[in-house]
Parts: C-alpha cells; sequence; structure tokens
C-alpha cells in the first residue's frame, strides 16, 4: 500500500487549507482511515479519524474548525482545515488501518507527511 499526500503549505492565520490523501496497491476495502500531526519538539497527535461507515472522531483541538472525509470508491480521504491557527503548525500525516488487500489486511500505514506552515 502506498499513500500520497497533497495540499500543505504555507497559510496566513484564520485561512483554510485542504489535504489530501491517495492510497493505492491492490486495495479492495479501507476500514479507518485518518490523519496526524507532530509540531517541532512535540509527539504525534491525532487530528481525526473517518471509519469507512462515515463514523468520525476528532481531536479536541479541532473544535469544529477540521472536516474529515473520505471517497471508498477511490481511496481517498482529505481534510478540509478552516480558521487555522500559528499552533496547527505542523507535518501532517495520512493514516490508513486495516486495509484489505489482494494479498490480506494490513495494518498501520502512514503517508510521508506534508508540511503545514499558518503564519501570524
Amino acid at each position: 500500500v502506498q499513500l500520497v499526500e497533497s495540499g500543505g503549505g504555507l497559510v496566513q492565520a484564520g485561512g483554510s487549507v485542504r489535504l489530501s490523501c491517495a492510497a493505492s496497491g491492490n486495495i479492495i476495502s479501507i476500514s479507518v482511515s485518518g490523519w496526524y500531526r507532530q509540531a517541532p519538539g512535540k509527539q504525534r497527535e491525532l487530528v481525526a479519524l473517518i471509519t469507512s461507515g462515515g463514523k468520525t472522531n476528532y481531536a479536541d483541538f479541532v473544535k469544529g474548525r477540521f472536516t474529515i472525509s473520505r471517497d471508498n470508491r477511490k481511496n481517498t480521504v482529505h481534510l478540509q482545515m478552516n480558521s487555522l491557527e500559528p499552533e496547527d503548525t505542523a507535518v501532517y500525516s495520512c493514516y490508513l488501518d486495516q486495509v484489505l488487500t489482494m494479498g490480506g489486511y494490513e495494518y498501520n500505514h502512514w503517508g510521508p507527511g506534508t508540511q503545514v506552515t499558518v503564519s501570524s
């Protein structure tokens, strides 16, 4: 399974960014998709998760600013981030779990990460 992320960059505080992650590799289904982030000097933390059935889970710091979505047919997951704050500056990584492929189930796949920098 390969993950390719896109959409990061530099944005001013209060602005918006949309991250996308596309998975490939003989995938039949993906149970859990999501995003984590890691800021300099801090541990990686959960941002949001979404199941194949559309159930979502957000970190408290999201506070209604971010929306996670996915397209099961295209094996993509997106993160729409609005009202960004400098504290949201981090490397954002796509995450997949319980991926059913032609070779069986695979677990804990991570994308390489995409930098999001929010200037004040």
